[in-house]
């Protein structure tokens, strides 16, 4: 065992964008106090972010421009009681100052997505990796095993009472080399487990579990839907835009996302479908399949209902009239489509437009609005976006981000058991958590 001599200030574990917000903020906040602060950064990684760089495509969906808090936490349903303190004190506005201040722009996409005008993660990273440069020491390479806890009291007045009666507190950490770090202060910012490839694999869901937090086991939230119609994957790479996606059991419509059908953008995969909305509504489906057979449906032209869209093929077959249906059809849908939809309706695709019966015509209608694919499952948490499940949201203290159970700990970001939605929002969460705890840790260390 090596037994570090020096004791830290504060010792942040996880170098994603949590963990980098926290640090960097707490050696901000000592910088402007005058302070002198050590702070460490533990990353298990040969570098820092590794998770952000292929967020969004790689493109990192940053914060959604949602600037009335009360409907931007509406997005987290019942989670967003906790939320409100959390984002009184830095809120979307606040992130988007952070990064335009410091050279970084931004754009507003659909659905209020942000993005760095440049379209890269790389843009973000560096702007965090540049905040915690010069302030913090980064010790890369270095997973952490195990928390070592302690017992006792605390004169820290900005503790509150509930934690105080906790009388636990962490005395230091085991790294896998078996080096022990010592600190006053710890935030643990490892994250769920999506993309487990990047080094996010919920190590620490253990150690807080062990010292007395109720850590709900993370599955999988927002992830691509796989499907077993086999026509899906020859689409593999065609993008729909502006189609409306339902999800039907029993040939009743669900409601997902509390609605019961979505107008949004859908991708084709090799597996199946993504997209935002797919993405969204990935966790309803997983609860559904549960209980049986799951379809989703997509209308390819929510802007015609049955009538106007019955008249619209009329009138595109009569100028049409001696063109094979095939090639008439990609006046009205991506030509990757069309063999799919007269195949639903076992309509030859060689047939002429003036061939076309009115019943063929009224069935071909019906495929148009409503073209079924069987949902096969999810995909596993190596595909997912993020993952639910964490740290129960009432062993926090969300004015200050610090533990209820533990005394000198703080816990941010994917660490927490908030459900939130695709568009920004996780990230999102991340600055604000990440910011309010670097703040605290620093505000609450005395020289």
């Amino acid at each position: 065992m090596k037994h570090e001599e020096k004791i830290w200030d504060i010792v942040v574990i996880g170098g994603g964008p949590a963990g980098m917000m926290a640090a960097g903020r707490a050696a901000e906040v000592a910088r402007t106090a005058g302070k002198k602060i050590s702070i460490l950064l533990i990353e298990k990684n040969d570098s820092l972010g590794k998770k952000l760089l292929i967020t969004g495509g790689g493109r990192c969906n940053v914060t959604n421009a949602e600037f009335d808090n009360r409907i931007l936490l509406e997005k987290f349903k019942d989670d967003s009681k906790y939320l409100f303190s959390a984002f009184a004190q830095y809120s979307v506005k606040d992130s988007l100052e952070f990064f335009n201040s410091r050279g970084m722009e931004t754009k507003v996409e659909a659905n209020k997505r942000v993005f760095p005008v440049s379209n890269r993660a790389q843009s973000v990273w560096d702007v965090l990796v540049n905040y915690i440069h010069n302030n913090a020491t980064v010790l890369s390479n270095s997973p952490v095993k195990d928390i070592m806890l302690d017992t006792g009291t605390t004169d820290d007045s900005s503790v509150d009472s509930t934690t105080k009666a906790a009388r636990t507190s962490i005395s230091e950490i085991i790294l896998k080399n078996n080096k022990h770090i010592r600190s006053k202060q710890f935030v643990i910012a490892t994250g769920g487990k999506s993309h487990p490839e990047t080094g996010s694999t919920g190590d620490a869901f253990p150690w807080l579990t062990k010292a007395g937090h109720t850590v709900t086991e993370p599955s999988v939230s927002l992830v691509p839907i796989r499907i077993k119609d086999t026509w899906v994957t020859k689409l593999a790479g065609v993008t729909l835009q502006d189609v409306k996606i339902s999800v039907f059991q029993n040939n009743t419509k669900q409601t997902v996302g509390d609605i019961t059908a979505i107008k949004s953008k859908v991708l084709f995969t090799h597996f199946g479908i993504s997209g935002p909305t797919v993405l969204n509504m990935s966790r309803d489906i997983g609860e559904l399949l549960q209980y049986g057979e799951v379809e989703v449906s997509l209308d390819l032209l929510p802007s015609h209902d049955y009538a106007t869209l019955n008249t619209a093929l009329q009138d595109l077959f009569k100028l049409h009239h001696t063109k094979k249906i095939k090639n008439a059809l990609t006046d009205l849908i991506p030509s990757a489509l069309v063999p799919v939809v007269l195949s639903a309706v076992n309509i030859d695709q060689d047939t002429a437009c003036n061939s076309i019966t009115r019943d063929e015509r009224n069935t071909l209608v019906k495929s148009l609005k409503d073209i079924r694919m069987q949902v096969e499952g999810l995909l596993d948490s190596s595909k997912a976006i993020i993952t639910s499940g964490g740290v129960a949201l009432d062993e926090i203290d969300w004015k200050t981000m610090r533990s209820r159970k533990i005394n000198n700990l703080f816990i941010i970001g994917d660490m927490l058991n908030i459900d939130r939605p695709s568009g920004g929002y996780s990230l999102q969460l991340c600055w604000t958590t990440g910011y309010i705890a670097g703040t605290t840790a620093a505000e609450s260390h005395e020289q």
